[in-house]
């Protein structure tokens, strides 16, 4: 679904439908989850280029798409090692595959929610040194945990393996007021999927206390820096095009949105 949305092509014909539902429900989505995907980006290429991290691990990666981790880090980090993390076998089988001529990457298949277990993995260690500065991705995930304790806990578990230096990029949907947030819930679970939309407040009462935010601090991720000159993703199959812009259109979703930030633990 994600990866259609983002204009590729590596999706099914229920994948297609399921987007074209969920963007008639929830006008903006479309928007959102594009404008998701471009945060990735300057937050990468910050990780990357400003701070000079070489090591990522990127916890419900999904399907290798456009933009890709790996493909950011290593354009300002040549010998950057990146680790993604998926509980999709498609996404294991097709990712592998993808990434099988670049040697500095790996996928492996985890429930990003045992989250010890995931730093443990031997293709893990294999590839990220926690005794030095890691960048760990948790984009777009944090409204398929429902339950706050296992969010928090997946959180704080993640904070305690880094050492100084390192940082935590986060984002999830999330909207301005608890009514709000209960509305959006209930659409996206009456489609069958777990989740659950957070207040912006909610967000931030999640992330750990040790982290401090880095600037502009946590916000709508359309927001976070942005930057008109960085590539742009590919265009929405033709379907799709009537979703475009819905997100400014819409009185009533105009205050959902991706809401995170990158995070740095000193």
């Amino acid at each position: 679904m994600y990866d259609y949305s983002l204009g590729g092509k590596d999706n099914y014909e229920v994948d297609r439908q399921a987007v074209l539902e969920v963007n008639r429900r929830i006008p903006g989505g479309l928007d959102i989850a594009r404008q998701n995907r471009l945060f990735l980006y300057r937050a990468v290429r910050f990780l990357a280029r400003d701070s000079g991290i070489r090591q990522f691990l990127d916890l419900g990666s999904g399907l290798p798409t456009q933009q890709n981790v790996h493909h950011v880090a290593q354009e300002f980090q040549p010998d950057a090692n990146v680790v993604y993390v998926d509980d999709d076998p498609v996404v294991l089988t097709h990712g592998r595959a993808i990434l099988a001529e670049n040697a500095r990457t790996r996928v492996i298949m985890a429930d990003i929610r045992e989250t010890a277990e995931i730093l443990a993995h031997p293709q893990v260690r294999e590839l990220i040194d926690f005794a030095e500065p890691v960048a760990i991705l948790c984009l777009s995930v944090g409204h398929s945990i429902p339950d706050d304790a296992t969010l928090r806990n997946m959180l704080t578990t993640l904070v305690a393996a880094m050492r100084g230096g390192s940082y935590l990029a986060f984002s999830q949907a999330a909207t301005t007021t608890p009514e709000q947030a209960a509305a959006a819930t209930e659409v996206a679970t009456g489609l069958g999927l777990d989740w659950k939309t957070r207040t912006t407040d909610e967000v931030a009462a999640l992330l750990p206390e040790e982290l401090e935010s880095v600037e502009p601090g946590l916000l709508d991720v359309d927001g976070w820096r942005p930057d008109p000159s960085q590539p742009p993703l590919a265009p929405v199959d033709a379907p799709l095009l009537p979703f475009i812009g819905m997100r400014a259109q819409s009185e009533e979703h105009k205050h959902s949105m991706e809401f995170g930030g990158v995070l740095r633990r000193p």
